[in-house]
C-alpha cells in the first residue's frame, strides 16, 4: 500500500511538472508576441482617428476701399462640429501683403467673439504690383483642435467720391468712381452704384446709379430722411462684391436730414405707449375684480356647506 501511494505521488508530480513546463513555453511562444503587436496596432488606430477629428475652419476673406485710400481686411472664421456650424473666437488671424513671391507681414488680429476680424492698413503700407494689383492674404496657422486655414484675395486699387448737391428743393448726391492701380486716375463707367443712408444697425438703401463715361452719376435721395436733433445724416455710396475691386465705400455727413428730438420725454397716454388711457385701465380692472370676486364667493360657499354636513346617528344600543 506504501508503495502505491509512493508511485501515485511520484505520477502526480510528473504531471504538474508538465503543466507548469507547457505553460511557461505557451508564454515564451510567438503568439504571446503577436498579441502584444496587436495591441500596439490599436492604439496607433486610435491615434489616427483622433488626429483625422481635427476641426476643418472655413475662412471668409474680403477687403473694402475707404475713402481716405485706406483698405480695410476683415475675415470671418467659422467651423462645422458635428453637422453644426459655430462661430470660432478668440483666434489669432494673420495678414499679408504678397509682392514678386514676397510676402509682407501687415500684422494680426484676434477674432472677436462673432469669430471676426478686421484690420485697417493704411496707404502708406500698400504697395501694389506691375500690374497695378494688390494681393493679399489671411492665414489662421491652427492649433491643437483645428487645421490650419488661408484664403487670398487680389483687387485693383480705386476711389469712390461723394459730393451732395441740393438744387431749390431737390436733393441728390454725385458719385464719382476712378481706378488707381497705375498711378494714374481713370474713370469707371457702367458700373453700378447704391447710395445709403446710416442707421443704428444696417444701413438703409435709399437710391442707386450706374457710372457714365466719366465715372460719374447723380442720383436722387429723399428730403424727409431723419437726422439726428440737428438734422446731420450720414450717406453713404457703396460698390459691392466686385470681380475687380472688390468691396468700396465712402460716406458724408452733413445737415440734409429733418430733426429729430434726442430728449427723453414722457409718452401720453395711447394704445400704442407704455401707458394705457384711463377707461382702459378702468374697464381692466373692473371686469378683473367681478371674474375673481365670483371665484371668491364659489369658495366660500364650498366651506360653508361642508361645516353644516349632517353627522350620521350614532347607534344608542352601542353605548
Amino acid at each position: 500500500m506504501k508503495q502505491g501511494s509512493i508511485n501515485t505521488q511520484h505520477t502526480k508530480g510528473f504531471l504538474q511538472g508538465i503543466i507548469v513546463a507547457s505553460l511557461f513555453i505557451l508564454l515564451l511562444s510567438p503568439g504571446g508576441l503577436r498579441a502584444q503587436t496587436d495591441s500596439t496596432a490599436q492604439k496607433e488606430e486610435t491615434v489616427v482617428e483622433e488626429d483625422s477629428s481635427l476641426i476643418s475652419p472655413a475662412l471668409e476673406f474680403t477687403t473694402v476701399q475707404k475713402a481716405d485710400n485706406s483698405i480695410d481686411l476683415r475675415t470671418n472664421l467659422r467651423g462645422k462640429v458635428k453637422g453644426t456650424l459655430y462661430k470660432l473666437p478668440l483666434l489669432k488671424i494673420s495678414y499679408r501683403l504678397v509682392t514678386d513671391s514676397v510676402e509682407k507681414d501687415l500684422g494680426f488680429v484676434i477674432s472677436d467673439r462673432e469669430g471676426k476680424a478686421l484690420l485697417n492698413v493704411k496707404p502708406g503700407a500698400l504697395v501694389t504690383g506691375p500690374d497695378g494689383k494688390l494681393h493679399f492674404k489671411a492665414v489662421f496657422s491652427g492649433n491643437k483642435s483645428m487645421e490650419a486655414a488661408e484664403e487670398e484675395i487680389t483687387i485693383k486699387r480705386a476711389h469712390l467720391e461723394i459730393i451732395p448737391v441740393k438744387e431749390d428743393s431737390i436733393l441728390s448726391v454725385k458719385v464719382k468712381l476712378t481706378e488707381l492701380g497705375t498711378g494714374t486716375e481713370m474713370p469707371v463707367p457702367e458700373t453700378l452704384l447704391g447710395v445709403f443712408v446710416k442707421r443704428s444697425f444696417n444701413p438703409q438703401k435709399i437710391g442707386e446709379g450706374t457710372t457714365d463715361e466719366n465715372g460719374e452719376a447723380m442720383i436722387e435721395i429723399p428730403t424727409n430722411l431723419p437726422g439726428d436733433s440737428k438734422g446731420n445724416i450720414t450717406l453713404l455710396v457703396k460698390l459691392d462684391e466686385n470681380e475687380v475691386y472688390g468691396n468700396i465705400e465712402a460716406g458724408v455727413t452733413q445737415q440734409l436730414g429733418v430733426p429729430v428730438s434726442d430728449q427723453l420725454r414722457e409718452m401720453p397716454r395711447a394704445l400704442w405707449s407704455a401707458h394705457p388711457p384711463l377707461w382702459m385701465l378702468i374697464t381692466f380692472i373692473v371686469l378683473m375684480t367681478a371674474v375673481w370676486g365670483h371665484y371668491i364667493v364659489i369658495i366660500y360657499e364650498l366651506f360653508r356647506l361642508r361645516k353644516e354636513e349632517p353627522h350620521s346617528l350614532t347607534d344608542a344600543t352601542k353605548s
